[in-house]
């Protein structure tokens, strides 16, 4: 999983989960020895965008897949970049669309994924590109674009979801 470098060499050990879905994203950061303090979801009743924020204060880190939805996407950039840093998986073309531009001064990584498998069982990929996007407030001055090895293969956090 290519964010995992970069959520060690930060000193990540505790992350957040606040769209948790069916706990993929959560099994696989606790396959990685990462440990989750608070997953919930829309699902579930739990609302990201007005819960109360002291609830994300027992994590290092916010890391998860958003909605892609812009109108649901850039709200939860703005909100959890001010609470702690965060690693949100969306599509990769986002950085380049005229929308990004408000946010591109306080994300500091753009880490590429290419494309996954969401659907378990399938032998396809999705048909859009994914990367890791890293927001702060506290950074400033744009980010840092971090390429595919060249020997990576198709990945899928497909798994069982966790109880961590």
């Amino acid at each position: 999983m290519p964010v995992i470098p970069h959520l060690r060499a930060e000193g990540i050990v505790t992350f957040v989960e606040p769209c948790a879905g069916a706990g993929n994203l959560v099994a696989h950061l606790c396959r990685f020895g990462f440990l989750c303090a608070f997953a919930r979801d829309l699902r579930d009743g739990f609302d990201a965008l007005t819960c109360d924020p002291n609830i994300f204060q027992s994590a290092d880190a916010i890391v998860t897949n958003p909605p892609w939805t812009r109108s649901v996407m850039h709200p939860m950039i703005e909100r959890f970049s001010d609470l702690l840093p965060t690693w949100l998986l969306f599509d990769a073309d986002w950085a380049h669309t005229k929308q990004a531009a408000p946010y591109l001064d306080f994300c500091s990584h753009i880490v590429a994924v290419g494309r996954l498998k969401w659907v378990p069982g399938t032998k396809h990929q999705s048909k859009d590109s994914c990367s890791w996007y890293r927001f702060d407030r506290r950074h400033s001055g744009g980010p840092q674009f971090i390429g595919r090895p060249s020997n990576e293969t198709a990945k899928s956090y497909v798994g069982a979801p966790a109880s961590c």
